[in-house]
């Protein structure tokens, strides 16, 4: 499949971007992750490694594209602490738009 990642085109399949990626370690997971062959990559990591290029030169998005048209399961980036761990209170006080509590 031809896929366009920092301007260039490149003609990926499925099992090159698993054939290229085989032996590498993950990096520690910061943003957007794709899963190839059981393994969690962060994309930009995968990015680089196929189109060997630096991971300035291209966007996450771009990447992450071309793996979900792929077939590949992508995830995006895990989201900060989730409400329930602030607590009933905190919650509602935050989607009230209050910010903090009164006294607190």
């Amino acid at each position: 499949m031809r896929c366009i990642i920092a301007r260039f085109a490149f003609d990926l399949t499925k099992s090159d971007v698993q054939a290229s990626m085989k032996g590498i370690k993950p990096e520690p997971i910061t943003g957007e992750s794709v899963i190839i062959s059981r393994r969690h990559y962060p994309v930009k990591q995968v990015g680089e490694v196929i189109t060997r290029q630096d991971r300035r030169d291209f966007s996450a998005a771009e990447v992450t594209r071309a793996l979900h048209n792929l077939g590949f399961t992508c995830r995006s980036a895990a989201p900060d602490a989730p409400p329930a761990a602030l607590g009933p209170l905190r919650t509602a006080s935050s989607l009230l738009g209050l910010g903090h509590l009164p006294g607190h």
